[in-house]
């Protein structure tokens, strides 16, 4: 299995308890939950692969460093 990164997020109780909610509702971790959340949200704005893995074809759209 890939290897995970952790770390701490603040994040706003009533949305806390929205996402816990969800997460029961499909059956998923609140981790999972707010991962998948964040996998689509990256694949619908072309920044990432279905897959889970930004593929390195093209660039991400934006300001360039």
């Amino acid at each position: 299995m890939a290897e995970r990164k952790a770390f701490l997020l603040r994040i706003d109780p009533e949305l806390f308890d929205t996402l816990s909610r969800w997460a029961a509702d499909e059956l998923r971790s609140l981790n999972g939950q707010i991962e998948y959340l964040l996998r689509e949200a990256a694949v619908q704005r072309g920044r990432a692969s279905r897959g889970g893995r930004d593929d390195g074809g093209t660039p991400p759209r934006g300001r360039t460093r």
